[in-house]
């Protein structure tokens, strides 16, 4: 027996004002799987994102979430799932050290400061553990609000634009990660503008055009020139 998805979106829409951004998405994602998200700027994709973490309710539509609902079961969501935005959401005044406490108080309990120490060495920032953020540089910034999924790896994590602000190595750890993650049985859907980084790891890819999933399909052996190919004939944008 297939187990359910851990990600099932079903007939999203979502309108602002008189903007219909999404119009009757259907995706599932399935533990074990990543997910990658194409689609051009103001096609949805993060207000797909935002849904799925209940920051924003669907107009229409139902989106369901390791078992509980994103609307009536918001709380049973938010036990289940990490959400990396675009921006780093850091607290410039606190050092990494702090901002690591804080995120880990609110999630339930404070850690060990050995474990904080561990997680902030994964992405090479333990030297920096006692800098105040706001001396950080973007990349760090970033790296410094991946360090969270390190002390609490979710049974779902919904990425946004992951790569942005990261150099080629704090990227290859990130796709470690990933790929660690997916062996635990956990889901993941990233959204991406790259062809070259982000694809590798997924094992789907669909493209977000029109309001609706106009492509998905295994990730396979897909080459980046096809994917952009792909992309171009669904979404009428050069890739």
């Amino acid at each position: 027996m297939i187990a359910d998805p851990l990600i099932r979106a079903t007939g999203l829409a979502k309108i602002f004002g008189t903007t219909r951004v999404l119009n009757g998405v259907a995706l599932d994602v399935h533990g074990g799987e990543a997910v990658a998200l194409l689609g051009s700027n103001g096609a949805g994709k993060t207000t797909l994102l935002r849904i799925l973490a209940t920051l924003c309710r669907p107009s229409k539509g139902t989106a369901v979430v390791a078992g509980h609902d994103c609307v009536n079961d918001a709380e049973g969501v938010r036990k289940n799932i990490a959400f990396v935005g675009h921006g780093a959401h850091v607290y410039e005044e606190l050092t990494a050290r702090e901002n690591l406490k804080f995120w880990m108080a609110l999630g339930g309990g404070p850690m060990a400061p050995s474990t904080l120490l561990d997680a902030l060495g994964a992405v090479e920032l333990d030297r920096h553990a006692d800098d105040q953020v706001r001396t950080f540089s973007a990349g760090m910034k970033r790296r410094l609000t991946l360090a969270r999924l390190v002390l609490a790896p979710p049974r779902v994590l919904l990425l946004d634009e992951p790569s942005a602000g990261l150099d080629q190595r704090a990227w290859k750890w990130v796709e470690d990660y990933l790929r660690t993650l997916k062996e635990s049985g956990s889901a993941v859907l990233m959204t991406t503008h790259s062809f070259n980084r982000g694809l590798e790891v997924a094992d789907r890819i669909a493209i977000l055009a029109s309001g609706r999933i106009a492509f998905d399909a295994p990730r396979g052996d897909l080459a980046s020139s096809e994917v952009e190919r792909l992309y171009a004939l669904h979404t009428e944008e050069p890739a």
